[in-house]
């Protein structure tokens, strides 16, 4: 597709106050590849786990997942209407589709999740760390404690809990794919709880990675830069949301299924010598 073909700014006002958003009241709706992804097995019976499926890059994820040839846990909020939109994409694939509702900020929950991936799967190939939160603050002392502790416990802690669990589980060849972002080369101040948890997102990565390979297992870390999804909408002011994604060079926003076919290869077997790596999916705005 040309790049005039995708979704450009100024984008009109979005009725969403209350995060993390929902598909159905975007506009535009953000594409996840509904029509467009065509897998070639490349994922062929792997057992996976994504969080935040629901909806966003999550959702483009579990349909490209499903298409390579692999069963997807979904875990996400309480965005009911959209887990069900994924899960019903996943089995149109042929693929088996888990739904797990639930705040993975409680560290029970992370491991509830892997018990019902292992319950339904038996065993786990894939670990994507996507759910995310993010709230916008004009300054620091805006910035409730408690708000600052539920995007850490969200963020960052979520995904030492469900790696813990996980790693038990999981065989050499498997890997883990996490979701940092460009804030974590170049912070936005507002989001100055979100970028910090992402920064640390991509250090527990490049250490995981060295920690986990004696035993096969590989992780690495996407950074998106501005993806149109719902949590745009539901987190950012108004005056953001119409003019997001003009700040890159390729001055739009990125739609969700220009992110999928990163965390299909970093997956797959043909990556078997990456590990510890991040990819930027920036629209060309660089990560040094």
């Amino acid at each position: 597709m040309a790049d005039d073909d995708f979704p450009q700014p100024p984008f009109e006002g979005q009725d969403q106050t209350q995060p993390p958003g929902l598909t159905r009241e975007m506009d535009p709706r953000p594409d996840h590849g509904e029509e467009s992804y065509k897998g070639s097995g490349r994922l062929e019976g792997k057992k996976t786990i994504i969080t935040g499926a629901d909806s966003g890059i999550g959702r483009a994820v579990a349909i490209a997942y499903a298409r390579e040839g692999a069963d997807v846990l979904i875990s996400y909020l309480n965005e009911h209407e959209d887990a069900e939109e994924t899960r019903r994409l996943v089995e149109e694939a042929g693929r088996k589709a888990v739904v797990v509702a639930g705040d993975i900020s409680d560290a029970a929950h992370c491991r509830a999740i892997i018990d019902k991936a292992v319950q339904e799967f038996g065993r786990i190939d894939v670990l994507v760390n996507n759910a995310a939160h993010q709230m916008t603050f004009e300054s620091i002392d805006e910035i409730p404690d408690e708000e600052w502790d539920y995007t850490f416990r969200t963020n960052i802690h979520a995904m030492f809990y469900l790696t813990k669990a996980a790693v038990p589980h999981m065989q050499p060849g498997s890997a883990i794919v996490n979701t940092t972002s460009v804030n974590a080369d170049t912070p936005s101040p507002q989001l100055l709880a979100y970028a910090t948890t992402k920064g640390a997102i991509q250090n527990f990565t490049a250490g995981l990675a060295q920690l986990l390979a004696e035993k096969g297992i590989r992780a690495n870390c996407v950074a998106p830069g501005p993806i149109w999804t719902p949590l745009i909408p539901s987190t950012m002011p108004e005056e953001k949301v119409k003019d997001f994604g003009k700040q890159v060079p390729m001055q739009r926003p990125g739609q969700p299924k220009e992110l999928a076919p990163v965390y299909v290869m970093l997956a797959s077997d043909e990556a078997s010598y990456v590990s510890g790596a991040t990819v930027a999916v920036t629209g060309g705005k660089p990560i040094l």
